[in-house]
């Protein structure tokens, strides 16, 4: 527990720290992303492999649904044109 204190007034807050099902899905997600740009700086995945365009579309789709379910905005689109360049850029390495 914390207290804020704002002029005259007290706030007492408890942190909540049970990960709920949005913090879940959305780390789950970013997880996806971090895990294939970890593997491509350190040699462990090309960066036009299918595998890492996979990690990236399915990451940035979770992510982006996370941050739906949470109605921010900003990072709806950020992962939603994640998404779209990663599932363009699969489609082009496979023709």
């Amino acid at each position: 527990m914390w207290k804020l204190k704002n002029g005259r007034n007290e706030i007492n807050c408890v942190q909540n720290q049970n990960m709920n099902y949005n913090d879940i899905t959305g780390t789950l997600g970013v997880g996806l992303i971090l895990l294939a740009y970890f593997c491509n700086t350190f040699g462990l995945l090309r960066n036009n492999s299918k595998l890492f365009f996979a990690l990236n579309i399915i990451g940035a789709f979770i992510a982006c649904y996370a941050s739906w379910l949470i109605n921010y905005w900003p990072f709806v689109v950020l992962e939603g044109t994640w998404f779209m360049v990663s599932l363009i850029g699969l489609i082009k390495i496979m023709r």
